[in-house]
């Protein structure tokens, strides 16, 4: 039986990314760069005003107070070509810095009237100017392949002219529930009967973290059913999330027909808690994640392994569960635990003023259906720890 570490890092390196696309840049944001971006001119491309004041050349300030005959002004736009000495233009923000100025300053410290300007302190020499290329200069690595484009990349992309960029397509994930006991929402059911809703999770995790998911109709408990639905999912997917039936029971017969279809498994057990019994496999260049079917067990370990899976497939390089320590609370002053597995516990989030703490939720059992709807956080315990004191700093990730 692997390890949690171990179990991530085989489904992490046996995935490649899937194949880039081009899009527009209007519909890049939250897609991973599939490609460097070198600024193509400096930014800014000229010398800009940074506010609304006055223009000037710095060495024909003579005794206080200063005072400089007015001629012409910049705005945003409309330039003004050039500056003759001895004089002040009116510039406001943004507009290029006329040739022969290279100071402006503010028009609060200045007495203007219809032909001059008089203001006492003088600001220092390029004060208030934003110099060609101080952001960045023409041909400096703007944005890296591997990268998620968040507003601000995509600000930044746009800003250096760019109409298109290359992406990783969205992975097709497609969602398998199993189980004779299965009904969707708002169908009768017999008592006894379960409401789907594991696959719900995993296809709005699974959207969330860029992919495209779809909900297959969930197989019943046969090895005849089993195999057409296993069978059908398989087909034009990249990534095959089936959902129960992935334990040694007598009913649990997915592994096997994931065999009968030609997934190779890679292992199927990990020591973690919940979710010890987990698939993962491939047939050619899909990836097959069995999850079990308990909705704490279903939802930890797609987010566990789903997400970084689905994120390696989209080629980012910052694919892995990203834990930070941080004070644990627990309810009755410790827990005790049984070692041997890394375990993950549901908890909520709060900040005080000594910083953040993650509170472990009541109830962490593996069947809890509100349990990820309360959760805002995963908290780390590692497989020898035996006792969690009130207070220990642990690993936390935060879910959403």
């Amino acid at each position: 039986m692997l390890s949690f570490d171990e179990a991530l890092r085989t489904v992490v390196e046996a995935t490649d990314p899937v194949a880039a696309e081009r899009v527009s840049v209007f519909e890049a944001a939250g897609r991973i760069l599939r490609e460097d971006i070198h600024a193509p001119a400096p930014l800014p491309g000229f010398d800009y005003s940074a506010m609304d004041g006055y223009a000037f050349r710095h060495a024909d300030l003579g005794p206080t107070p200063h005072q400089l005959s007015l001629v012409g002004t910049s705005s945003a736009g409309e330039p003004l070509d050039a500056l003759a000495p001895n004089s002040a233009c009116r510039i406001y923000t943004g507009a290029i810095v006329p040739a022969g100025a290279d100071t402006v300053i503010m028009q609060e410290e200045v007495r203007a009237e219809p032909n001059r300007i008089e203001f006492g302190v003088a600001p220092t020499l390029g004060a208030n100017i934003r110099k060609t290329g101080e952001d960045m200069a023409a041909g400096a690595l703007a944005l890296r392949a591997g990268e998620e484009l968040h507003p601000g990349r995509v600000a930044l992309a746009a800003c250096l002219d760019r109409a298109t960029l290359v992406v990783s397509r969205r992975p097709l994930v497609s969602v398998l529930g199993t189980g004779d006991e299965l009904r969707s929402p708002g169908e009768p059911g017999e008592v006894g009967s379960v409401v789907e809703s594991n696959g719900f999770f995993v296809k709005a995790a699974a959207e969330r973290a860029g992919a495209s998911a779809r909900l297959q109709r969930f197989a019943r408990d046969s090895e005849g059913a089993l195999g057409e639905a296993i069978a059908s999912a398989l087909e034009g997917t990249d990534l095959l999330i089936t959902i129960g039936g992935v334990s040694v029971g007598d009913r649990d017969l997915v592994r096997p027909a994931l065999e009968r279809a030609g997934v190779e498994i890679s292992f199927y057990k990990v020591a973690m808690k919940p979710g010890k019994p987990i698939t993962f496999g491939r047939r050619g260049k899909t990836r097959v994640l069995g999850l079990p079917g308990n909705p704490a067990s279903s939802s930890l370990t797609f987010l566990l392994f789903g997400l970084p899976l689905i994120r390696r497939m989209l080629g980012d390089t910052n694919n892995a569960p990203s834990f930070v320590k941080t004070a644990v609370m627990v309810s009755g002053g410790s827990l005790r635990r049984k070692a041997g597995r890394t375990e993950f516990a549901r908890a909520r989030l709060t900040s005080t003023d000594k910083g953040l703490h993650a509170t472990l939720l009541p109830n962490q059992a593996s069947g809890a259906v509100t349990s990820f709807a309360q959760a805002e956080a995963l908290v780390r315990i590692d497989a020898e720890v035996e006792l969690v004191r009130d207070g220990d700093e642990l690993p936390v990730m935060k879910l959403w």
